[in-house]
């Protein structure tokens, strides 16, 4: 019986059928992608909630999320082409859309105190008088769909009614978060140690290569715009070191090194 290729076995060999410009402009997030889950590692083991999260870290640290994930996307339908796995891999590795505005904020506790920064508390002000002067645009909808007496299929009727639940959810939620808030003034951002509200410069010591975060809380996270949560596997590395600290992130192939460079 054949030995199974290994996962850097396999990208090698795709980059090898690839013309050289082509090449030039794919090896580095395919081997970036080989690196994060191991060079020896079977590509047959890979699994879509990794995949998944794979693509969150992309998202994270990359300008063009899609851009860094369309070399792997290839590197992984080569393999099914090749009949060197039977699913389609490719199709997990998506950049992860926020949540609408109303359901996000039911993924954390409105009662729970949150720490925000002055830019993210007048983001939250302004998103909760807008949806205020929602309210009477959705009661005109209502009443003009509850005139429609056919109720067994007054699809409008409920969309509008869902959409004004969520809204008032949202709102809820809002006005509990602001009231329980800490605002962290800018000028108190310290520029020596890591904290919310701080933007963070890393060197993967491995790569060389320089990203920058802004940590932020959990309502104000933003992958695809550098800004992550303080809670995330990344935020929780960074929270609480200086530049010049070395910090390690927990990856599929072991731990992955990071030099703090500068706090913005």
């Amino acid at each position: 019986m054949a030995r199974e290729s290994s996962l850097g076995e396999i990208a090698t060999k795709f980059l090898a059928n690839l013309p050289p410009r082509e090449r030039e402009l794919t090896q580095s997030e395919v081997f970036k992608f080989v690196r994060w889950y191991g060079w020896g590692r079977s590509l047959a083991e890979i699994t879509a909630p990794e995949l998944s999260n794979y693509a969150e870290q992309v998202t994270a640290s990359a300008f063009e999320p899609l851009k860094k994930l369309e070399p792997v996307k290839a590197l992984l339908n080569y393999a099914r082409k090749e009949g060197l796995i039977k699913t389609n891999l490719a199709a997990h590795l998506r950049v992860r859309k926020t949540l609408p505005r109303f359901a996000a904020s039911l993924k954390q506790s409105s009662s729970s105190p949150v720490s925000l920064t002055p830019q993210g508390y007048a983001q939250l002000e302004a998103e909760l008088a807008a949806l205020k002067s929602e309210r009477p645009r959705i009661a005109e909808e209502l009443r003009r769909a509850a005139a429609d007496k056919d109720f067994r299929e007054n699809a409008p009727l409920e969309a509008a009614r869902e959409y004004q639940g969520q809204m008032e959810a949202r709102i809820r939620a809002i006005e509990a978060m602001l009231k329980a808030a800490t605002v962290t003034e800018a000028e108190l951002v310290s520029m020596t140690k890591a904290g919310i509200g701080s933007t963070v410069v890393l060197r993967d010591l491995a790569l060389g290569e320089e990203v920058r975060y802004t940590l932020v809380s959990p309502s104000e996270a933003k992958p695809a715009a550098g800004r992550i949560s303080m809670a995330s596997p990344i935020g929780k590395a960074i929270i609480g070191h200086k530049p010049g600290e070395t910090i390690e992130v927990s990856a599929p192939a072991g731990v992955l090194y990071y030099r703090i460079e500068a706090i913005e």
